[in-house]
């Protein structure tokens, strides 16, 4: 992506060089919504349904249902159709699962701070209030994901705020987890602190990385002020996405992550049992 100008007026260059670099765009009017349906589409009369069931807009040659209208077909963004549009608009705004990327957008300082210590570094974008982080890859989208974060991928819209800084990195499995809800546990018969599958020195981690790792997954569940259940899951999940495999965790590390989330008021088979599902979520 190159460097483009935001100067109101000035939005449909901008559009037409995301979409050359295969960014699908579309117009966003003020207050960062998109330009509503036309009359023909209305309350989606048209048939045009974006969602899970009917993904994308109708033949409207305008820019009607929102994340669905995305392009880039420059026939299109240069219409006369689109042309009051870009006429009036805000700004820019892209379909990230549209262009393979997922965005996981922080509001707040606290929601940025979460995001450097968990979170693997990738691209960064810097917004009004905080940052959009840029994977390569796409997942489901959901807001409030966690306290200041969404995530906008599939079937969403995010800004187009400039190319960002840094390199641009793989959707991890922790993002991915965020959205992912913890299934129903299945009660063991007795609980057991469980023991690392396979023994033996992480081959390609450092034990710092690990301790560093360990110590932040204590402060996540810590710190969690709400969806206690929820955040133990996604941890205990990050935590074996990055170490579960290669036989680094111990019985000790297991303990530490256990005792932080009973200090949150788990029982301890909720432990087991969350980290029984983790487990089986990644295939382990």
């Amino acid at each position: 992506m190159t460097q483009l100008t935001r100067v109101r007026g000035e939005h449909l260059p901008a559009a037409l060089s995301l979409a050359a670099d295969g960014v699908p765009v579309l117009p966003l009017r003020a207050g960062k919504v998109p330009f509503g349906n036309c009359c023909d589409c209305v309350d989606n009369a048209c048939g045009g349904r974006p969602n899970m069931k009917h993904p994308g807009p109708c033949h409207c040659p305008k820019p009607c249902h929102g994340w669905a209208a995305a392009t880039t077909d420059p026939d299109v963004i240069n219409s006369p159709e689109w042309a009051r549009a870009w006429r009036q608009a805000a700004a820019v705004a892209y379909h990230p699962g549209g262009a393979g990327l997922t965005v996981v957008d922080l509001d707040n300082a606290d929601a940025i701070a979460w995001a450097r210590a968990i979170l693997p570094a990738t691209r960064t974008v810097a917004t009004t209030r905080g940052e959009h982080w840029l994977y390569q890859g796409t997942m489901a989208s959901a807001n409030a994901v966690r306290p200041g974060a969404d995530i906008k991928s599939s079937m969403a819209y995010a800004r187009w705020l400039g190319p960002g800084t840094g390199t641009i990195t793989a959707l991890p499995d922790v993002v991915r987890a965020l959205v992912v809800k913890a299934p129903t546990p299945v009660r063991p018969a007795a609980v057991t602190m469980p023991a690392p599958a396979r023994g033996g020195r992480c081959p390609h981690r450092t034990p710092a990385y690990l301790a560093r790792g360990i110590a932040m997954a204590e402060q996540r569940i810590t710190e969690a002020s709400s969806a206690v259940h929820a955040t133990v899951f996604t941890t205990f999940l990050a935590v074996l996405s990055t170490h579960g495999r290669c036989g680094c965790l111990t019985e000790a590390h297991t303990a530490r992550l256990f005792a932080a989330a009973q200090a949150k008021g788990e029982s301890p088979r909720h432990c087991a049992d969350a980290w029984a599902n983790a487990l089986t979520r990644l295939g382990m």
